[in-house]
């Protein structure tokens, strides 16, 4: 899924967690889920900050290695 995507559901499973309509399992899986999303949206805004990064330091731009290892 797309960064906007992975965003677009974690907002949802915030605003179900907030409504405390979710039991107390449903409330740790939501939670989980939450947890995997927000760190994928991380690592994607992360690996765009480098490739910022690199595209600024010196005007040039660089190969940017997108692979889960190297963010």
């Amino acid at each position: 899924m797309s960064f906007e995507e992975n965003l677009k559901k974690l907002e949802t499973l915030v605003k179900r967690m907030e409504s405390g309509a979710l039991k107390l399992d449903e409330m740790m899986k939501a939670f989980e889920e939450g947890r995997a999303l927000a760190d994928s949206c991380r690592k994607e805004l992360e690996a765009v900050r480098l490739k910022i990064e690199k595209v600024t330091r010196d005007g040039k731009t660089e190969p940017f290695d997108f692979s889960p290892g190297n963010v």
